[in-house]
């Protein structure tokens, strides 16, 4: 059974999302502050996390941050903080979902679902690739390798969470193609895309980012302005 870390200082909600978890079939672990819920992670197995922005001891943002640095699985904001710039930063940290108050705890049920189904199935798919010393994608100085989930620059890999692997796959899948945000969101995060384009737009640019820790400049992915992303392979 998938076990569920909710990070969550107000009891009441705390104990809402827990039930509502609970009857969904998933077990759950409850922290009202944020280093108990750090230390949850380090001593069980924790499937999925559900954040607060406002705890006691330390900002739910340094959470998802230290959160996503070291463990690759779905971190789904709900927060009464819902102004358009923390999402964008809750977003830009890592976090694959953000739901603010007040909420349908059914939809947060159905969104936590929704991203641990993805999750596991791109787990699942990784076994199904060819040879893992040879690359199944290459553009330019780029390799990706789809079942070790890794990505290279020349020597240097390229250290991408869960989603940003999977964004840039989608993208090199589907080469010389103009992908709009709403389909790139409904693909990679399972969700139909109600006025989520800022996701795409954080995730394009923090993969830009990384991708970009190696020279030379790495200029695979272009906007296309009003229509979305198209990545242009290289030989």
């Amino acid at each position: 059974m998938s076990r569920i870390l909710v990070i969550e200082d107000d009891e009441l909600i705390a104990a809402l999302e827990r039930d509502f978890l609970q009857n969904n079939g998933f077990e759950v672990t409850v922290a009202r502050e944020g280093r108990p819920g750090l230390r949850a992670l380090e001593q069980m197995a924790i499937d999925a996390v559900v954040l607060d922005v406002h705890l006691p001891d330390v900002s739910g943002f340094s959470l998802c941050r230290a959160i996503r640095e070291k463990y690759d699985i779905p971190i789904i904001f709900v927060t009464a903080s819902g102004s358009d710039e923390d999402q964008i930063k809750g977003l830009g940290l890592g976090a694959d979902d953000y739901i603010v108050k007040p909420f349908n705890p059914s939809v947060m049920v159905a969104r936590v679902k929704a991203h641990m189904a993805m999750h596991e199935h791109l787990l699942a798919g990784a076994h199904l690739t060819k040879d893992e010393a040879v690359p199944d994608i290459q553009s330019g100085d780029m390799r990706i390798y789809i079942r070790r989930r890794q990505v290279f620059r020349g020597k240097t890999e390229i250290p991408l969470t869960g989603k940003e692997f999977n964004l840039l796959l989608y993208l090199a899948q589907h080469p010389n193609q103009v992908l709009s945000k709403k389909e790139l969101f409904e693909k990679i995060w399972h969700l139909d895309a109600l006025g989520e384009m800022a996701t795409v737009t954080v995730h394009v640019n923090r993969l830009r980012d990384k991708m970009n820790l190696v020279e030379p400049e790495f200029t695979a992915i272009e906007t296309v302005w009003g229509n979305g992303y198209r990545f242009r392979l290289e030989n």
